[in-house]
């Protein structure tokens, strides 16, 4: 498998993303899913097909994220072409297509979609740069290029329930962390995700906690 192929893709695709789905994004995704693999798998061979999937789905995960893609049919038969020209087999094409299509936070509201052991990793380290420093990082970059409030005491974080509410419904950044961040540790497929997860995840309720005693000075 040629791996330098899929990076080379999505450098192009992701060259003016500014929302925090990049490719240092993916590549951070790529990097830590291979990463929580190994750490349970310690003996693994580092070339393996395994990781090339995990890699290569990572890298590839957000070229097709509603939010940053408006044309996903396009991009996906794209990335067939890319993956046979880089020795991905139709079944490893598949899986990866398969996660890339299922893996996200908005996809499992009401419904959790079974993954392939490769994506659960993938899934995992997606999740993780949710959180943290970076996740923080990353949120308000979001919210201030949609023009989403930083905050607003009046708008209170909602339950979310359905794929099309949790796009349509009036939130702030703030809110974000309540309604979706600080419920992903409890979604984590690994071992080693859900440790991060909690380290992460107690960092920003300690910056969420200072934001507050500064908002309500």
């Amino acid at each position: 498998m040629d791996i330098t192929k899929v990076i080379c893709f999505v450098k192009e695709k992701l060259k003016n993303e500014k929302t925090g789905h990049d490719f240092y994004h993916g590549q951070r995704v790529a990097h830590l899913a291979r990463q929580l693999y190994l750490q349970d798998n310690p003996t693994a061979d580092l070339a393996s097909r395994k990781i090339g999937i995990i890699q290569a789905t990572g890298y590839l995960h957000d070229t097709i994220d509603e939010k940053i893609c408006s044309n996903p049919a396009t991009v996906i038969q794209q990335i067939k072409v890319v993956l046979k020209q880089a020795k991905f087999t139709e079944l490893e094409i598949q899986d990866i297509l398969f996660t890339m299509q299922h893996m996200s936070f908005s996809k499992n509201i009401g419904h959790h979609y079974q993954l392939p052991l490769s994506g659960r990793y993938v899934q995992d380290a997606d999740r993780l740069e949710s959180l943290g420093a970076i996740g923080i990082a990353r949120a308000f970059t979001y919210g201030g290029l949609h023009g989403i409030d930083i905050y607003n005491p009046k708008i209170k974080p909602e339950k979310l329930i359905s794929h099309d509410q949790y796009r349509k419904h009036t939130e702030t950044t703030i809110n974000h962390f309540y309604e979706k961040l600080f419920q992903l540790e409890d979604t984590m497929n690994t071992l080693g995700g859900k440790k991060e997860a909690h380290k992460r995840t107690e960092f920003m309720h300690k910056f969420v906690d200072q934001f507050m005693a500064e908002w309500n000075v």
